[in-house]
């Protein structure tokens, strides 16, 4: 089997940006992955959101996911998992998750799993940074799951598995790669012939900027805000006026979000797909949602009008989603499952 066919140009445009990026990147590169590496070496806890965004998901997001099974991420990742182990319980289902970190998801699936009866599975955490697997590690020996997993330290430019997976997760990590067409081809090779690769990230522009369309929203919304609202948690700064800033400028975050769903399609069928929110992102997230109070009638009325904007937008085609997560495979086992008319094609901003 091999990777689905794309059209001559598209294979030239590719192969031209590789070489752009070998030629006038590595130093840019290098400088990126010591920044990465030496933030996340310190950052123990990487997935603090603010309470707001807790309002808005529960509220919004979880009656999304329900019809399809899950509430949550971690539910949906684990769906997928019992679902190998049940097809393939007299072997021992091998299971990897790229870009891991601190492991604190992977060992929450490795539990899960537990007490769900499912036994007959490994857990794989690859990482680039030594630091946060040996974390993971110490991690998943206090919670007495070590014995289900591995870990393996290695960039994923050199990184040469020598096994299939059942299943291949990717958790928030896509939008850090700077090398998308390496890692897709990767996972392609890797993943077993009915295996599921399965992930959950970000889709929007690169840098988590926003579109021109999106950007006239928000602009129109930030006007709205009182000062005190209007305070960089991250950044540590006021933005009276929104500035529209390119995170990938000092590190790899959302280096190239905007390529990841064009090449998803291309490489990869696709089993589920559900995609959502756009402009709600600046204002619940760790930026500015840190501003906001779930217990103030206000705060929540604003969150509310600005995801009710964010659905008839992104319905009517206005806005594409920064957001999907999806289950993807080699070949086509049953008709795709999608939120609405929300298509992978659909969502991709041309």
């Amino acid at each position: 089997m091999t990777l689905r066919s794309k059209p001559l140009a598209t294979w030239v445009i590719r192969y031209l940006r590789s070489l752009r990026r070998y030629f006038f990147g590595r130093q840019d590169y290098s400088s990126k992955m010591s920044k990465e590496l030496n933030f996340y070496r310190a950052c123990e806890n990487v997935h603090d959101l603010p309470e707001i965004f807790h309002y808005w998901s529960n509220k919004y997001l979880v009656p999304k996911f329900k019809p399809f099974g899950f509430s949550n991420p971690q539910e949906f990742f684990c769906l997928y998992m019992k679902k190998a182990c049940v097809e393939d319980k007299n072997s021992v289902c091998r299971f990897v998750s790229i870009g891991s970190g601190n492991c604190d998801n992977e060992v929450d699936l490795v539990k899960r799993l537990l007490t769900s009866k499912m036994d007959n599975f490994t857990l794989e955490c690859l990482d680039i940074n030594a630091e946060m697997l040996e974390r993971g590690k110490v991690l998943a020996q206090k919670h007495k799951v070590l014995n289900h997993m591995r870990f393996s330290l290695s960039d994923i430019n050199y990184w040469k598995p020598n096994q299939k997976y059942k299943v291949v997760i990717v958790n928030q990590a896509l939008h850090h790669f700077l090398e998308l067409e390496l890692l897709f081809k990767k996972i392609y090779q890797v993943l077993d012939t009915r295996g599921y690769f399965i992930a959950d990230d970000i889709i929007g522009r690169n840098g988590h900027m926003r579109w021109p369309e999106a950007y006239g929203v928000l602009s129109e919304l930030w006007k709205e805000l009182p000062e005190t609202y209007k305070y960089n948690h991250q950044l540590k700064r006021l933005e009276i006026e929104y500035e529209n800033w390119d995170c990938s400028t000092e590190g790899f975050e959302g280096i190239r979000s905007q390529d990841i769903l064009p090449l998803l399609i291309e490489t990869f069928h696709f089993d589920f797909f559900i995609a959502f929110a756009n402009v709600i992102d600046v204002f619940v997230d760790r930026c500015f949602g840190h501003n906001f109070n779930p217990n103030h009638k206000w705060d929540c009325n604003f969150i509310d009008k600005v995801h009710a904007i964010d659905e008839k937008y992104i319905e009517s085609g206005i806005l594409k989603p920064t957001h999907m997560m999806a289950a993807m495979t080699k070949t086509q086992f049953q008709p795709m499952k999608i939120y609405k008319h929300l298509s992978p094609k659909y969502c991709v901003r041309s």
